[in-house]
């Protein structure tokens, strides 16, 4: 608060006790009390002032009274709040053991009870002892049955009891009671058991929710719909599958990924690259460029030149470069192939690319160099370290560098690299 306003407050309260006072002085009231014989007699203002100072002292009384009995109790309190503090670092920490012997003592207190059986339950899942985990939110259920429920959810499905999570989320779910994380657990409980309508379902109560953010909704988002995709028995289901779709869902890289795929395997590839094609003009995606080149069909050529015209708007994408590599060794166009490889793993190593140049080297009858670039890519994937190819003379070494992009002005004048 500015000094004004306490200046201002300061000149208030003693006007109004100036006032006060002399209201008060010009009548000061009469008082008498008597009681078997004793009589006293006073001004209101002295009586009601000497009641004040016999209240606070009764209540100073009344404190040091409790005080010795209170003791226990606040050092109780203490502690478990410190078991609190220390369980949960434990927990995060990954300290599981230790976590649930301090997360169980902390619950003995009442007003910490339900939060310390919940974590003391998370740890015991953590540890593997589920059995430990179901019993100690046989407890929490007690002091917090919605929380305890998404929780029991959680680790029957990490036990591989997939099912037995949906059945216990399914009625709060159908009432539209369940909390965002019972819906993600039901959207992943549903995915393990294989009930993708259920799934879907979810998908979007926990969108309204918006308790998991853009990106955590969006990857849950596309694995629901990839696997739903993924499991059309049949061309008819997947497309009306595909036809019930929200417009924003079937704008998901995940989910056009998935329908192109499953659709070129029913044959229906004009379909899948139609879909491919619509997605990239509208948002680029190094996914669907991978897609778009692994879809099978006749017109491989006229796909060979369209995805080579991107080149021009996307020179450094390493996926737009391992999916040229791959069109071109499937048309036995190994020089290119070769060219477009190298500059991709130069951009971003990757296994897919080793395991791509190894075909290429293959498809050559050149084993030595095949072997060693599938190598790389085992090696690659298990984060070990790759072996370069050699550099002989039997060909012009390509230039692996990035590409640098046009940088243009606003006026489109364009601007000399830094």
């Amino acid at each position: 608060m500015k000094l004004w306003r306490w200046i201002l407050l300061l000149v208030i309260l003693a006007a109004l006790a100036a006032f006060g006072w002399h209201w008060v002085a010009e009548d000061p009231g009469y008082v008498m009390v008597q009681l078997r014989g004793w009589q006293a007699e006073t001004t209101v203002v002295a009586a009601v002032v000497s009641l004040l100072v016999a209240w606070g002292l009764l209540s100073a009384l009344w404190f040091l009274l409790r005080w010795p009995f209170g003791a226990f109790s606040r050092r109780h309190r203490r502690i478990s709040r410190h078991r609190m503090r220390e369980g949960l670092i434990a927990l995060m920490e990954g300290r599981h053991g230790d976590a649930e012997r301090d997360l169980h003592r902390a619950s003995r207190l009442d007003a910490l009870r339900a939060p310390a059986l919940l974590a003391a339950a998370e740890a015991a899942s953590r540890r593997g002892e589920n059995s430990r985990a179901l019993a100690t939110l046989d407890e929490a259920g007690q002091v917090a049955p919605r929380a305890a429920r998404v929780l029991r959810a959680r680790v029957l499905r990490r036990d591989g009891k997939a099912a037995e999570a949906v059945n216990l989320l399914a009625p709060e779910a159908d009432n539209g009671n369940l909390t965002p994380g019972g819906w993600r657990e039901l959207a992943l409980a549903s995915l393990a058991s294989g009930d993708t309508r259920r799934a879907r379902q979810a998908l979007e109560p926990l969108q309204k929710s918006g308790a998991f953010g853009i990106r955590g909704f969006a990857a849950l988002e596309g694995q629901v719909l990839a696997a739903s995709l993924r499991a059309a028995p049949d061309a008819a289901a997947l497309n009306t599958l595909w036809s019930q779709l929200p417009k924003a869902q079937r704008r998901v890289p995940a989910a056009i990924d998935a329908y192109a795929r499953r659709a070129a395997g029913f044959g229906m590839v004009l379909p899948a690259m139609d879909e491919v094609e619509s997605a990239l003009r509208r948002e680029w995606s190094p996914l669907l460029i991978e897609t778009y080149g692994a879809l099978g069909g006749d017109d491989l050529e006229a796909r060979l030149r369209r995805a080579e015209s991107w080149l021009d708007a996307h020179p450094n994408d390493a996926a737009l470069l391992l999916t040229l590599g791959r069109m071109c060794a499937r048309l036995k166009l190994w020089g290119k192939a070769t060219s477009f490889l190298q500059r991709s793993l130069a951009l971003s190593p990757t296994s897919a690319a080793w395991e791509a140049l190894g075909d290429v080297h293959a498809g050559q009858d050149d084993a030595a160099l095949a072997q060693r670039c599938y190598r790389n890519a085992l090696a690659l994937a298990r984060g070990e370290s790759i072996e370069p190819l050699p550099q002989d003379g039997r060909s012009t070494r390509l230039d692996t560098r990035p590409i640098a992009v046009e940088e243009r002005s606003e006026h489109g004048v364009p601007r000399l690299p830094e």
